[in-house]
């Protein structure tokens, strides 16, 4: 099936990545933004932890299954990127307190991962903090640079990206529309999108202090640190449901405070930067994938809450089946626009 012209309406790093499927697979595509090199997006301020397992306190059986799914497709499609900062290294899930060993055990249980000592774990990671007392490791946790992906992404579709703002989709000239706009998606759609702000830090300083990703609880605080090659590590994140984009004292202090409780050696490192962005949430935290309305011309694929970088890969070959098919494939059933109405 040849779905003529193709519009994508918004350029994160989800519409980035459908166009650029699309593209690979022969379609014309072009991705409308109102600011194609910027740096407003979700995904700017994201971490990189690809960690299906670690998300599962907070999601249902289906949205598992998807994002399980998208692990899997990480590693042949960074390597298709070039360098975007894929890690394989896993991840230290690791508790200060005995409250805080009392609350992780349950999710490591859950995804069934050995229980380490707090000596076993400074072996792994000599930086880690005396104080903690317990953790876990996950094997099939990776990371990646969510920076360097978009940046792969813009350069793959090179002339396919315009500076446009899209506030009304019927002025949109194209064949099939694909609605890929975050939390501008609700104004779009009337969707049940909504901002959930996160505050996140990042640091510098001598490579290697960490080889892990670290999740960590500090006192009731969680806090993750994920360690680039290049000596930075992103610390993150708050959670807040508002809309503003205003760091503060408080949530820069909780972030550093937990951190440094975990990684005291984090003392001595630069602060470079601190980013605030807006989660993109539905009511069930679950993503909205498919057809909107019965006309089969516009499809959305948005709302993915803290997911968007891990369901990046399966977001765009499940969407791109979708546009050149219009066959929707089972794992998308419990996912459509229209589940709330």
């Amino acid at each position: 099936m040849t779905p003529g012209r193709v519009a994508v309406v918004g350029g994160g790093i989800i519409g980035l990545a459908i166009a650029a499927e699309l593209l690979e697979r022969g379609a014309d595509v072009t991705v409308y933004d109102p600011a194609p090199e910027g740096t407003d997006g979700a995904w700017h301020v994201a971490a990189g932890m690809l960690a299906p397992g670690g998300e599962s306190a907070f999601e249902y059986p289906h949205l598992t299954r998807l994002l399980e799914a998208s692990s899997e497709l990480w590693p042949s499609y960074a390597a298709s990127l070039g360098d975007v900062g894929h890690d394989d290294a896993g991840t230290l899930s690791v508790a200060l307190t005995a409250d805080d060993v009392a609350d992780a055990a349950r999710e490591w249980n859950h995804q069934k991962l050995a229980r380490l000592t707090g000596s076993r774990l400074r072996e792994l990671e000599p930086a880690i903090s005396p104080r903690v007392r317990a953790g876990a490791f996950a094997a099939a946790e990776h990371q990646v640079d969510p920076r360097k992906v978009v940046a792969a992404l813009r350069a793959r579709l090179a002339g396919r990206l315009v500076r446009r703002r899209v506030t009304n989709l019927s002025a949109v000239d194209s064949d099939v529309l694909v609605i890929a706009a975050g939390c501008a998606t609700a104004a779009l759609t009337g969707l049940p999108i909504r901002p959930v702000k996160g505050q996140v830090l990042r640091l510098r300083g001598e490579p290697g202090l960490l080889k892990h990703v670290i999740d960590g609880a500090a006192d009731g605080r969680h806090v993750y640190l994920v360690p680039r090659a290049d000596g930075e590590i992103v610390v993150g994140a708050t959670q807040e449901e508002r809309a503003d984009d205003v760091a503060t004292a408080g949530g820069v202090h909780d972030l550093l405070r937990a951190a440094l409780d975990l990684v005291p050696g984090l003392a001595e490192h630069e602060l470079i930067e601190v980013a605030v962005g807006q989660r993109p949430g539905t009511p069930d935290n679950g993503p909205l994938l498919g057809f909107l309305g019965p006309d089969r011309r516009t499809i959305v694929a948005a709302g993915h809450f803290r997911n968007g970088i891990l369901l990046t890969p399966i977001t765009a070959r499940l969407i791109a089946d979708l546009v050149l098919t219009g066959a929707a494939d089972p794992l998308l059933d419990a996912f459509a626009p229209g589940r709330f109405g």
